[in-house]
């Protein structure tokens, strides 16, 4: 039934990409998954999958994916779905301009430019649909994670400015806001900690040291957390925003999500900060 509906899907290479890529070719989307680098393009490949290489850090590479997948359809599209994104640990007075600049530029500036280049597409067609995933902390802020807040944020309020641009157009838009989803993000913010985060003499070192510990265990697969959910809880949403007549504005997705975001309404901004700083320093015992 979803043969004639296209979907192009950034950062693939695992966890919900890969899993939404997969889920929605099952179900009959003809999926376009994009990863940075040609192995995982190579990959998507071998998994039945139309794939092409995106680099959200690259407008040229974003320039080329698009042209290659308007190329593909014939010039149309039905949905995007902006996944591809990283994690930056680290204390805010310990981010440098350029580390705080790169997390922005994947993100942020990548996902807003390839969105802007198809929205074109789906105003001349009259439909279409957008989907952002952004995160529990786009709803609210835990220390060490200050980059990564501030560019969740900043997708939450350009996606609420387009929702309401785009109102009458056609075009639907909707955010995704998971919590802990099982996938490779740990591992990749601990590769950018390892990167750009000075531990010796910063006013954090005995915390960031509990942080290495906790981002470079290796995960026990006999101990599950429960508020951990695979990444099939992000595809039941994203299918919703493809499917729903109105799709929602915002798919909450785990219980810290919809804990947290019932918190931030309930609690004053004093007593939400105890409760963040106290879950963030039970994470870094």
């Amino acid at each position: 039934m979803n043969a004639d509906k296209s979907i192009l899907i950034t950062g693939c290479s695992s966890g919900i990409g890969l899993q939404v890529a997969l889920g929605l070719q099952e179900r009959g989307y003809r999926v376009f998954a994009s990863a940075r680098l040609a192995t995982d393009v190579a990959m998507l490949q071998q998994r039945g999958l139309e794939a092409c290489q995106l680099d959200l850090d690259d407008s040229c590479s974003i320039e080329a994916a698009v042209d290659w997948l308007l190329t593909q359809t014939g010039g149309t599209l039905y949905a995007l779905f902006n996944n591809g994104a990283y994690g930056q640990p680290g204390a805010v007075e310990d981010l440098s301009r350029d580390v705080l600049r790169q997390q922005f530029e994947t993100n942020l500036f990548g996902t807003l430019e390839l969105t802007n280049l198809l929205i074109p597409v789906m105003r001349r067609q009259g439909y279409g649909r957008i989907i952002q995933n952004s995160s529990v902390l786009g709803l609210i802020s835990m220390k060490y994670r200050g980059a990564y807040n501030a560019s969740k944020f900043a997708l939450e309020g350009l996606t609420d400015t387009l929702r309401q641009e785009l109102h009458g157009s056609g075009i639907f838009v909707s955010l995704v806001e998971p919590g802990p989803i099982s996938s490779d993000f740990r591992k990749n913010a601990y590769t950018k900690f390892k990167q750009n985060i000075v531990i010796e003499g910063s006013a954090h070192q005995r915390t960031y040291e509990a942080v290495e510990k906790r981002l470079a265990a290796q995960p026990d697969p006999e101990k599950k957390d429960p508020f951990t959910l695979g990444p099939e809880a992000v595809l039941k949403r994203v299918i919703h925003a493809l499917e729903a007549k109105k799709p929602k504005a915002r798919y909450y997705v785990t219980v810290p999500t919809y804990l947290f975001a019932y918190l931030r309404r309930l609690l004053s901004a004093n007593m939400l900060d105890l409760v963040l700083r106290r879950a963030a320093d039970s994470e870094n015992k």
